[in-house]
């Protein structure tokens, strides 16, 4: 479904988890006379930012207390956005109405972020809701195709984006990252259950520690979402705080999908690659 055939109901609920992102999303619905309406996350949200907006707080896994509120809010259209560190189980504050669905929940649970943002979903689908993603939401958030900065990748840099590119959809069965890092033909290292800023933290440990040996400047953090990925939930985001881990870890530049990752704050992002000399692209599909 594009953001041409979808037509948007007012307010629309935006479950907020932690970043900029949830409050860039709120702003460009605003901008277009769409209400949004923030389900906080409580230890996640930021609580200063949240209250430009009308809101409420809920905590991981109050479904029940989130589906209520939202009706209230006759928000018929719901999306996840922002960061979250998947819970623990035990960590989930359950209430009447996730315990009703308990065994969806503990079935979401059996995988990958994917399948357990898609399993939630599904569960606030079958209340009536509308689960939309960002490309409805604010497509002028999603990456553009082409380079975007001075710099743009060589044909080195162009053989390490391809390389990259086939191991992502390689590993998207196995639902484990949306990141690798490629240096001259070598995978250096897959993003995990710490993302994308401890890889590239970790891309710069071992350059310090002299066991990448690779001129500075060469390489490239290539990001891209599973195959078969439900796009409503958990898109692949890039911005300012990339730009600066790809500066530590020595490497050339991000190569991203156009219209498949969130571009967090791009002309900022743009900006500190062009002053670090470093590449922001975004790749067709």
């Amino acid at each position: 479904m594009t953001s041409q055939t979808l037509q948007m109901s007012s307010p629309v609920g935006l479950v907020a988890g932690g970043g900029a992102l949830p409050f860039a999303v709120a702003d460009s619905l605003a901008a277009r006379g769409v209400t949004p309406v923030l389900f906080a996350l409580k230890g996640f949200c930021d609580p200063v930012q949240v209250a430009r907006f009308r809101h409420h707080w809920i905590a991981l896994g109050q479904l029940g207390r989130l589906a209520r509120l939202a009706r209230a809010e006759r928000c018929r259209d719901l999306t996840f956005i922002g960061t979250l560190v998947r819970p623990s189980l035990s960590e989930i504050r359950l209430d009447w109405g996730t315990l009703r669905v308990l065994h969806n929940v503990l079935a979401a649970f059996r995988g990958g972020d994917d399948h357990l943002l898609s399993s939630i979903g599904g569960v606030l689908e079958r209340e009536g809701f509308r689960l939309v993603g960002i490309k409805e939401l604010a497509p002028e958030l999603l990456m553009p195709v082409g380079c975007l900065t001075r710099s743009a990748p060589d044909a080195a840099a162009l053989a390490d984006i391809a390389k990259g590119r086939e191991l992502l959809r390689a590993l998207s069965p196995f639902d484990i990252g949306q990141g690798v890092v490629v240096i001259d033909g070598h995978v250096v290292a897959v993003e995990d259950i710490e993302g994308t800023d401890a890889l590239l933290a970790r891309v710069a440990r071992l350059r310090g520690e002299g066991r990448l040996r690779s001129r500075e400047g060469r390489g490239v953090l290539i990001k891209a979402p599973k195959s078969n990925q439900d796009l409503r939930f958990d898109l692949p985001t890039t911005g300012v705080r990339t730009v600066e881990g790809i500066v530590a870890a020595k490497l050339g530049g991000i190569a991203t999908i156009a219209g498949h990752t969130i571009a967090a704050d791009a002309q900022a992002m743009i900006d500190a690659a062009d002053r670090a000399g470093v590449f922001v692209t975004g790749l067709p599909l």
